[in-house]
């Protein structure tokens, strides 16, 4: 049955299923299954005929809203496949993305088409579909939302390949039938950090994606979830394949309403999940501890959650023990990767462990070994995780070296080096011990240290830099820059550096603080020694 599913099988069931349940409710406007796959048709129809085809790569550059799930669904239905991005990318970032990718189309906000139209003429962009987060709600909102300046705005050059997204929700709906192999036709590309200073393209099969969603619908979540009954809170950004994956799991492939927010804000959260009873939460260790922090915590009534699980990170001991005190359930972890998918989960009918990532997930298949020489470690001893699973694509999009470097063959079967050192206790259960010096986890996003070091020696007076994190209680790590400069370097300092990161990363990439150095450790060999320095920060920290 997997191998014939699709990623918007169960959905269409469910539109059959429960036509005037909210599918998913934004910004107090409720939109049923049937509207839901309504607007998705008629969006599909507009995108066919504006000449996108089956394998024909479409960029979403935006922010939670319904729109996503309109465009998430209609791309997939016409055989396209998706690239997902931060809708705080620079034109620097999405200028290699949109040309790496290959897309033709892109699907913005109006607060970010300066950046769309600043790359335009130097990729193969044919069309861009602009958007509002407001732009689907009922008139009186909007016009409230602007007039007391709640909703961002930007400025919008219209042209004959500029197009409005409220005005192709208007065509007719496509309802033909695309012949899809979910095995072999890609259903998405999503970007993750090079560790040569370029992002990776991770490309998805429907099948991989359809695995890990059943295996949390069926087994994770179980008889937990009620069918057409429950309600699930969507905080983290659809981008992450973490979020999208439990959007489709505990939402709209089992006919369940999905609280979407556009952006973290703590109140906005708390007064969400009170009104509309919801029973499943995903956040990240940084949310929580907002949550817990808050001062008008006692106005709430959450009594309605059940099943809180936390993602990007592992989550505090501390934040762990006073959830539980405060509200009387635990937090669950969810691990994964946007290489590998979803790969473990905490049990809901088990205890958490402190540390744990949680059981394997039924599709994926996880050993702990030795890094340097891939054998099996014993029970109980650290190692580095590897990760598998039959219906993954193994490869980095356009990345030969890359696909190198991060999976290896064992045994007839291609692993994925996680990056991340883990034990494994006698139940199968894992437990995180440290990441690799490249990666960085702030905020709960993913930083490649590589990139923000290639960053930093683009600029002309730079001749290295080493990035590490530095622990940090409430946002995991924060980001610190050791930099070498050139000997004949006049006047350049950590501001002007600084400005340079925010001019050509995400605003979650820039380092917090830049630190000058003579020298960086390098090997005999000349590779740079960043656990050192990370060993060195982090001994700096306990004195």
């Amino acid at each position: 049955m997997l191998d014939r599913e699709l990623t918007f099988t169960r959905f269409d069931a469910m539109c059959e299923k429960y036509p005037d349940k909210p599918a998913v409710i934004y910004l107090g406007k409720r939109f049923s299954y049937s509207q839901l796959r309504d607007l998705s048709e008629r969006f599909a129809g507009s995108l066919v005929d504006m000449g996108v085809k089956k394998g024909d790569r479409v960029m979403i550059y935006i922010s939670n809203c319904v729109q996503w799930f309109i465009t998430f669904l209609a791309v997939q239905k016409i055989g396209a496949v998706i690239v997902p991005v931060s809708p705080i990318y620079t034109s620097f970032e999405i200028e290699y993305m949109i040309n790496d990718s290959g897309a033709k189309t892109i699907i913005c906000q109006d607060t970010n088409f300066c950046y769309v139209k600043e790359v335009v003429d130097r990729t193969g962009l044919e069309r861009a579909i602009v958007t509002n987060l407001v732009d689907l709600l009922p008139f009186w909102k909007r016009m409230l939302g602007l007039l007391f300046d709640k909703v961002p705005r930007g400025r919008v050059d219209r042209n004959a390949r500029v197009f409005s997204f409220r005005s192709l929700l208007k065509h007719r709906p496509f309802n033909a039938r695309v012949e899809l192999d979910p095995r072999e036709d890609l259903a998405y590309i999503l970007y993750t950090g090079g560790t040569t200073g370029f992002p990776k393209g991770v490309p998805g099969n429907h099948l991989g994606m359809t695995s890990y969603v059943n295996d949390v619908t069926e087994d994770v979540a179980g008889d937990h979830l009620k069918e057409g009954e429950d309600v699930y809170i969507a905080v983290n950004p659809l981008f992450h394949i973490m979020a999208l994956g439990l959007s489709m799991s505990l939402g709209l492939n089992k006919g369940n309403a999905i609280l979407l927010m556009p952006v973290p804000q703590v109140d906005a959260i708390l007064e969400t999940i009170q009104r509309y009873g919801v029973r499943w939460f995903l956040g990240v260790p940084a949310l929580y501890r907002m949550i817990l922090e808050n001062d008008r915590l006692e106005r709430y009534d959450l009594s309605s959650l059940r099943y809180c699980y936390c993602g990007g990170d592992v989550l505090p001991l501390e934040v762990f023990n006073r959830w539980e005190a405060r509200f009387g359930i635990p937090i669950y972890q969810v691990y994964g990767s946007t290489e590998a998918g979803h790969v473990t989960y905490s049990r809901i009918n088990r205890k958490p462990k402190p540390g744990s990532i949680g059981m394997p997930l039924k599709s994926r298949e996880c050993i702990v070994v030795d890094p340097e020489t891939l054998y099996p470690v014993p029970r109980g001893e650290s190692g580095e995780l590897l990760v598998t699973s039959p219906y993954t694509i193994k490869q980095y999009w356009n990345k030969p070296e890359e696909t190198e470097r991060a999976y290896v063959r064992i045994h007839e079967k291609i692993y994925y080096r996680m990056g991340d050192f883990v034990r494994q206790d006698e139940d199968g259960e894992l437990a995180y011990v440290e990441r690799s010096a490249d990666i960085i986890k702030h905020k709960a996003y993913r930083v490649s240290a590589s990139e923000v070091e290639a960053v930093l020696q683009d600029h002309p007076t730079v001749i290295g830099a080493c990035v590490v994190g530095v622990p940090d209680q409430k946002v995991g790590e924060r980001i610190k820059a050791i930099v070498v400069l050139k000997e004949d370097a006049r006047g350049v300092g950590g501001a002007e550096l600084l400005k340079w990161c925010r001019d050509r990363l995400a605003s979650y990439k820039v380092p917090s603080y830049i630190e000058f150095r003579d020298m960086l450790p390098k090997s005999k060999v000349g590779k740079l020694l960043r656990r050192e320095i990370r060993d060195e920060e982090r001994r700096r920290m306990d004195e």
